[in-house]
């Protein structure tokens, strides 16, 4: 058995994962828009509202509020814009990493769906399907940052049923189950000259008279480029519970719990290898017996935060109502990640820290009730990332804290039916990148700039039975 160096290892779970390590545990693919409603106050008291059927995802306990039947149906266009600046990238030598600079943020459309009954003895079932995570980010073929990510696509469905009951006159509580899909596609470009000289380095010197080499592999040269595509999804489940307590005839306090939800996700790890390294890769297999950037299965467990919120509704007068809410999420659930790969080199199971940390949201919106047929809507909040430093930012999420400004409208032109309309830009702090040598299986860093913005435009509607 030969002795594996620690570089070599590194070299194995770097070019195994490069893309998963950077995407699917990243900070901002968490998506807090579920209603149109809510989306134009910035979603600023949403556990305390119970306004429409969209109270299944952020306080079941607010459908006591709700008569008869309700359907929801919304949709949202959330188009971001990352423009990355280079600011001294280097390849695994130290010298300039080649490649022009590259935009990426393509438009998505996240839909929401819910559906809310009253039943007798104070009981109201529910169920609501949404996308709680998502991300579509693409660079352009070649560009500097290749190595560390091209296409990153994430995509969620959550089937959600829920009961809820009114307790007491004041106190009302709701639990809900989630069926959550995941499903993920990933790719990054490897140095092929980088990857086959850390391969022909752990060969058996026994080995060597054989060996096919590296032949002129040049390293950082974008036409000798190999390049790695992971694909997988996860079924899982998990659950979330509140409670609404009307302080007054006035006031609301709502208290919402959504449980981090434990993900296994299978799939497969394709390369497109540059022929020489093929060559190497086929031949340290046939001495070795160990798979290296070869096609195989994947697995990797990953847990996604869990969110504790606490909203606050108070009506000043007959047409004015502000919101409160503070939301914490657990996002260092995913400090560090294993993955697992058929064949791989014994003893030295992938593991990646993420050192993600926890992050708290505030928000505060206010609704004025201009006649019964129009409501306005409108709500600031700040949110915080979870990536610590510049070192931890990933090319394919890059992103800092935001502030939200909102601004909506409701319109009720009859009792069986209502729309929504919203509109927020986010304010995006700029983004210092440094990935660190080790990042990716080509040792290159990627040293930056990032300037962001999001727009989202939503629109719901809302029918009665």
């Amino acid at each position: 058995m030969m002795t594996m160096k620690n570089s070599f290892a590194k070299t194995l779970l770097a070019a195994s994962i490069a893309s998963i390590s950077s995407a699917s545990m990243a900070a901002s693919f968490q998506l807090i828009e579920q209603s149109a409603s809510g989306q134009g106050s910035a979603y600023a008291g949403a556990a305390a509202l119970g306004e429409d059927a969209s109270t299944i995802y952020f306080n079941p306990a607010g459908m006591t509020r709700l008569p008869g039947q309700q359907i929801v149906v919304a949709g949202h266009i959330v188009a971001p814009v990352a423009e990355f600046t280079n600011k001294g990238s280097t390849d695994a030598l130290g010298g300039p990493l080649t490649g022009p600079e590259s935009n990426t943020g393509d438009p998505a459309f996240v839909p929401n769906f819910y559906y809310s009954a009253e039943l007798p003895n104070d009981t109201y079932v529910g169920v609501g399907v949404n996308v709680p995570f998502g991300l579509s980010t693409e660079y352009d073929d070649g560009w500097v940052g290749r190595y560390h990510a091209l296409r990153s696509e994430i995509a969620s469905v959550n089937i959600n049923p829920s009961i809820a009951w009114k307790a007491t006159d004041k106190v009302s509580i709701g639990f809900g189950v989630s069926i959550q899909y995941m499903t993920l596609e990933l790719t990054n470009n490897l140095d092929s000259a980088l990857v086959c000289n850390n391969i022909s380095s752990n060969l058996p010197p026994a080995a060597k008279p054989g060996e096919p080499g590296c032949g002129t592999l040049s390293p950082n040269t974008p036409s000798l480029d190999s390049s790695s595509k992971l694909t997988g999804d996860s079924t899982e489940f998990g659950w979330n519970t509140g409670i609404l307590i009307d302080v007054d005839e006035n006031m609301r306090l709502g208290i919402a719990y959504r449980s981090a939800i434990k993900h296994k996700v299978s799939g497969d790890a394709e390369y497109n290898l540059d022929p020489t390294l093929k060559a190497e890769t086929d031949y340290f297999k046939q001495i070795t017996g160990f798979n290296i950037v070869q096609n195989t299965s994947l697995d990797a467990n990953a847990e996604l935060p869990d969110t504790l919120s606490l909203s606050f509704v108070s009506k000043v007068n007959d047409s004015w109502t502000a919101l409160f809410d503070y939301t914490w999420t657990g996002w260092n659930k995913l400090d560090t990640i294993v993955i697992r790969q058929p064949g791989g080199v014994p003893g030295q199971e992938a593991t990646l820290d993420l050192a993600y940390k926890n992050t708290s949201r505030y928000s505060i919106g206010v609704n004025y009730r201009h006649s019964p047929a129009w409501l306005f809507r409108g709500g600031l909040a700040y949110d915080e990332t979870p990536i610590r430093s510049a070192e931890n930012t990933s090319a394919r999420i890059p992103g800092n804290d935001r502030t939200w400004l909102s601004l909506g409208l409701g319109w009720t032109p009859a009792s069986s039916w209502s729309i929504d309309v919203a509109y927020t830009h986010l304010f995006i702090a700029d983004t210092d990148i440094n990935n660190s040598p080790g990042a990716t299986a080509s040792g290159a860093t990627l040293s930056g700039e990032y300037q962001s913005k999001v727009d989202i435009f939503s629109v719901q509607g809302n029918f009665y039975f």
